[in-house]
């Protein structure tokens, strides 16, 4: 008898199904292991397990049985070959990047980053004789103008946060791989449901997986997703030894989220969507930014790349910081708030939060206003969610 073929199933079903390690009880759920340590039959086999002789656990810092099923789910979603879970979004950025350089290398990164993203790239990499240069990532010149005999890899978030620039990430993957550099994207704004870096030539992804994939505002978590030898190579003997391990509970509790992260992240993403069509012409409101709409200054990147547009829109209000402030002061609904991806709807200042650190100029050249404002929309009812935002608009 021909053994069948395994059968490639369609995101919604992989984000249920995808990973499952079923213990002997055959229970439903994901099994939650609670373990720091495993138990061996005897002195050899510990020994063969300690040599990767033979497959198996050996301590909850290296791998969980738990912790392998959210990797192997979010490979799955990725299209990856191999994944690695870290204890927060920014312990994957850190390991993604510090396990391919040492001492003498450069990195090119765009400039358009997260703050504690950018303090890795800018401060943290050159303590350790790893020079670093920022670009602006939607100029493929300035990537090129960049590049070293040195240059190790290429870093880049798209959309970036928070003024939700595209960048092209198939010209960027080019022109890193032609100077024999990696690429590694940030893909936690688009998600991997409306972006797939890899297939678009990048070298890894990373996640804050605190974000969308747990959506509900409960847990910490990251990921690292790679071909085998990308993973093998610059990241498993990293988060082995240095120890930035996502906790089981927390893996649990990413698997159950990822469930639902279809459903959630769609919602959200026609919710501001249809706001962005309300606000763009909003008199109090200078600037509106959302990718896919085709006013975006890389609107067709973002066609060519993107399957939908993000949860997140930022506009600037009239007014500056002041302004800013009595808007985000008057709503009711919507939360103000650092996070994002969350089921609830939650608001940020960056220049006085998430970019705070950056000086007035850098901000600026960031497109980073006084009176920028960056809203991440909820699973609320998308008219609750619009009438509290022009409700709040008319107290400017």
């Amino acid at each position: 008898m021909q053994a069948s073929r395994k059968r490639s199933y369609r995101t919604e079903t992989n984000l249920v199904h995808a990973g499952v390690l079923r213990s002997p009880f055959g229970e439903t759920a994901e099994a939650l292991f609670l373990t720091q340590g495993y138990v061996y039959d005897s002195s050899a086999r510990a020994e063969k397990r300690f040599k990767n002789e033979e497959p198996g656990y050996q301590y909850s810092r290296f791998s969980n049985p738990t912790v392998t099923m959210f990797e192997q789910r979010m490979a799955a979603l990725e299209g990856a070959q191999a994944a690695r879970a870290t204890a927060t979004g920014m312990a994957a950025v850190t390991a993604a990047l510090m396990g391919q350089v040492r001492a003498g290398d450069h990195v090119v990164s765009s400039k358009a980053l997260f703050g504690s993203c950018l303090y890795v790239v800018q401060d943290h990499l050159p303590r350790y004789g790893v020079a670093s240069t920022l670009v602006d990532g939607t100029d493929l010149n300035a990537w090129r103008k960049a590049v070293r005999p040195n240059t190790k890899t290429f870093f880049l978030e798209t959309p970036t946060n928070p003024a939700l620039d595209v960048i092209d990430i198939k010209a960027v993957a080019e022109i890193a791989h032609s100077a024999g550099a990696t690429l590694v994207v940030d893909n936690v704004f688009s998600t991997p449901l409306f972006q797939r870096p890899l297939e678009l030539g990048a070298d890894c992804v990373v996640y804050s997986a605190t974000k969308h994939i747990d959506g509900q505002g409960r847990c910490l978590g990251g990921v690292i997703l790679g071909s085998e030898k990308f993973i093998a190579d610059n990241i498993q003997t990293l988060i082995r030894q240095t120890g930035p391990s996502l906790s089981p509970f927390n893996a649990w509790v990413l698997l159950k989220g990822l469930e639902t992260l279809a459903v959630r992240v769609r919602r959200q993403t026609d919710t501001a969507a249809t706001l962005a069509v309300s606000l763009a012409e909003h008199p109090k409101i200078g600037r509106l930014i959302y990718p896919g709409r085709p006013d975006h200054p890389q609107a067709q990147i973002a066609q060519r790349q993107m399957a939908g547009g993000s949860t997140l829109l930022a506009f600037e209000i009239k007014g500056g910081k002041a302004a800013a402030f009595r808007f985000q002061d008057a709503l009711k609904l919507v939360s103000i708030s650092n996070n994002l991806g969350d089921a609830k709807s939650l608001i940020t200042h960056p220049a006085t939060t998430t970019h705070q650190r950056l000086t007035p100029a850098a901000r600026a050249e960031l497109g980073i206003s006084d009176g920028l404002v960056r809203l991440s929309c909820g699973l609320e009812h998308p008219d609750d969610l619009s009438e509290d935002v022009f409700c709040a608009l008319e107290v400017v």
